[in-house]
């Protein structure tokens, strides 16, 4: 197939798109879409693999989300299993989300969880894909996973997924060589704007995080991988480029980081 877009950060394995899969599937062949379809926990993360399998534009990323700690212990030794998959493009979603609960003991926990991700991402020598939330009015959750990461600059790589960090987040991650991916929220709201003209164009990449958060004119259904074309669209008119070129350096991007 001939792509023309790639949606880095979907949920593909999830129950919400699973009945439709198939449907779904066609599609993304259809507009010339393929996935990396990401877990949340072991099993999400093994149906990611069985997805990609199935088709040769759609690959994995396998990870325990930070919030789903209290529902499976992280063992990194079936995880490591996982990642020699040769679908497996990424490890994640990993990271720290303290939108919720920013106590601190709660913290900790997550930020142990992500040590043991970035462990897995050194051991399978794929970058990672970075869940971070910070709680309301504070970039906490991107200061403690770039203050993290910065002891390992130039030996790992990756990206933050569904990007809401201001110009100066995006700067220590630009310092450490990730990239930043953006959703179908910047189709609705000018909020991300200003930090999307910033970042150059050769570090950002698109994705859906299908099934939430459909962008216009899809907004208020259930969001699909094939819907990211709105996504380039945005950032080539946020940023006053031709889409054509949007969609050569992102899918330049994409390729790069993970391998494709």
């Amino acid at each position: 197939m001939n792509l023309k877009y790639i949606d880095i950060h979907s949920h593909l394995g999830l129950l919400t798109l699973e009945e439709d899969k198939e449907k779904i599937i066609y599609k993304m062949m259809e507009k010339g879409v393929g996935t990396i379809v990401i877990g949340v926990d072991y099993e999400t993360s093994l149906k990611a693999i069985e997805i990609a399998n199935q088709r040769d534009f759609i690959w994995a990323g396998v990870g325990l989300h930070p919030t789903d700690n209290d529902k499976e212990i992280f063992d990194i030794e079936k995880y490591k299993k996982l990642s020699e998959n040769k679908e497996v493009v990424c490890i994640g979603e990993c990271g720290l989300d303290y939108f919720r609960d920013s106590r601190e003991e709660i913290k900790q926990k997550q930020k142990e969880l992500f040590m043991r991700h970035i462990e897995l991402a050194l051991y399978s020598k794929k970058p990672l894909m970075i869940h971070a939330r910070p709680s309301k009015g504070t970039q906490d959750a991107y200061e403690d996973s770039l203050t993290i990461l910065e002891n390992y600059k130039g030996v790992l790589s990756g990206n933050f997924h569904f990007f809401v960090g201001d110009i100066n987040i995006a700067r220590r991650a630009l310092d450490l060589g990730f990239t930043m991916s953006f959703d179908g929220p910047i189709t609705f709201t000018t909020d991300y704007d200003e930090v999307i003209k910033f970042i150059p164009l050769e570090s950002i990449m698109c994705e859906t995080d299908a099934p939430f958060a459909a962008p216009v004119p899809y907004r208020g259904k259930t969001c699909e991988p094939w819907m990211v074309e709105e996504v380039y669209k945005k950032i080539a008119e946020i940023k006053n480029l031709p889409v054509e070129k949007v969609e050569e350096v992102i899918m330049a991007n994409t390729k790069r980081i993970f391998g494709l």
